[in-house]
């Protein structure tokens, strides 16, 4: 689309009520890519009022035409992934094959998930003889997503409220709303209803806010950073809406004595994959004595090792983080770090012959203790904390005492410790030994990581309302 200041509500692109240019800047260059619109009161109510129109149609609607609907857009997304690749790759920093590979891959895999976990799935269940249980869509929905993820976390939120039958508003991260912008063009191209889905670009304090205060929104699903969640869960209150939050993490990966040896590798290259701007990055490196040095030293190697440069650029390196707020942040907890704990690679400034763009240096730092700043707060870029510990009780505690709880990681060859470390872990998802987890797995949090659960049929579940109806008829 060459005009991105336009909003796709019921069916159409339309202009702004407002002319609010607000400018996308390529995180590689810090120079503007596209323009967009800002929207306000009136965009939001126009969107919300389309998609309540269209919700009696929609909900009533076959659970075999809904499904059709969605496969005819997965169709559409693979056959424009390399679009959606290059529209992430230029709007928020991930190198192009990141993107071709893992952030598009991430949308055409959890569709699929969806569409395995939709095709047995029941909307109506025998609760007794004589008593029915009815899943039911909860109604026009607000998806506010984030930009470190976008696709992934559009397609966790657009595909299981349309195959339940919600209609929506998108409110793509103004940071990175381009390819929100083409997703609505396959949606279009798919042929969905009008209202069905609407997007208004906007930003958290205009449009997000707008959102989760609307009389006529029934649910508002969030993706980004705890303290937006809090602010979102507070605007909702008053119409007392469902909110299902999924926030920051501050991950510890624990790597026992018995670990194989490849794990802090394996970890710190995790840690700093999509320049650490995942909620998830094992960020907390825990590590027995016994292999402490070892793994200090390793990490070191991977930071050291690990190239920085253009999203635009072939290869697997790491690129840019999204914005200057980012870089500035990240700066500055990194300085902060460096006054707390002992520096083994990277440290604050642009990587040598980078003079423009967000770029930071991929960043360990040893002796972290679990009070220190860098180990409490989420940074959001490629920086490591490596902390040691001598106990497995020791290390349970250490990586529970966080406000967060989304992803925890153990390593051991032990089964019987693995099994028993996750079961201890107050995170909502546990990776033991790098195996990924399966599609369709839920993905969420404990504690101040959110209190939703997405993908497969536990995504589905977020959509639905619960009816009894009893003197159910037998049939």
């Amino acid at each position: 689309m060459s005009d991105h200041k336009k909003f796709y509500i019921n069916g159409q692109w339309v202009a702004p009520a407002k002319t609010r240019d607000f400018p996308v800047i390529d995180p590689s260059t810090e120079e503007e890519c596209a323009i967009i619109s800002l929207g306000d009161q009136t965009d939001t109510d126009a969107a919300v009022a389309a998609a309540r129109a269209a919700f009696p149609a929609w909900s009533q609607t076959s659970k075999e035409a809904r499904a059709g609907l969605i496969e005819r857009l997965l169709e559409i997304y693979n056959d424009r992934a390399e679009e959606m690749a290059q529209a992430m790759s230029k709007e928020m920093g991930a190198p192009i094959e990141l993107s071709r590979q893992q952030q598009v891959g991430a949308g055409s895999w959890h569709i699929n998930g969806f569409l395995k976990a939709f095709k047995d799935f029941s909307f109506e269940r025998d609760f007794t003889s004589t008593e029915k249980t009815l899943l039911e869509p909860i109604g026009v929905c607000a998806l506010i997503t984030p930009w470190n993820w976008p696709m992934n976390q559009i397609i966790l939120k657009t595909i299981p409220a349309l195959a339940t039958g919600c209609t929506m508003i998108l409110k793509p991260s103004e940071i990175a709303p381009l390819s929100g912008l083409l997703f609505a063009e396959f949606v279009d191209q798919a042929g969905f209803p009008p209202g069905v889905f609407n997007l208004v670009n906007g930003d958290g304090t205009g449009v997000g806010s707008q959102l989760s205060s609307h009389p006529d929104v029934d649910m508002v699903s969030f993706t980004g950073s705890t303290r937006a969640g809090i602010a979102i869960s507070k605007a909702a209150a008053d119409t007392l809406k469902r909110v299902s939050l999924e926030l920051g993490g501050k991950g510890a990966n624990i790597i026992f004595e018995d670990a194989d040896p490849k794990a802090a590798k394996q970890g710190a290259i995790r840690c700093f994959r999509n320049s650490g701007q995942s909620c998830n990055a094992p960020t907390r490196m825990l590590v027995h004595k016994s292999r402490y040095d070892e793994a200090v030293e390793m990490a070191a190697d991977v930071a050291k090792n690990t190239h920085v440069g253009p999203a635009s650029e072939e290869g697997r390196h790491i690129g840019p983080v999204v914005s200057e707020v980012q870089f500035d942040k990240i700066q500055k907890l990194i300085e902060v770090g460096m006054g707390e704990a002992r520096l083994v690679a990277g440290g604050t400034g642009r990587p040598d012959g980078l003079n423009r763009g967000y770029y930071v240096k991929p960043t360990v730092f040893a002796d972290v203790t679990n009070d220190m700043t860098i180990a409490r707060e989420e940074i959001f870029g490629p920086v490591l904390s490596i902390i040691p510990f001598e106990t497995e009780e020791e290390a349970v505690s250490i990586a529970n005492d966080t406000p967060y709880g989304l992803t925890n990681y153990v390593q051991t060859e032990d089964d019987e410790k693995r099994r028993r470390v996750a079961r201890l872990l107050r995170s909502g998802m546990v990776e033991t030994n790098g195996q990924g987890f399966a599609m369709g797995s839920p993905f969420g949090g404990y504690k101040q990581s959110g209190n939703g659960r997405e993908g497969g049929v536990f995504g589905l579940d977020e959509f639905l309302e619960i009816k009894a109806v009893s003197g159910w008829a037998a049939e």
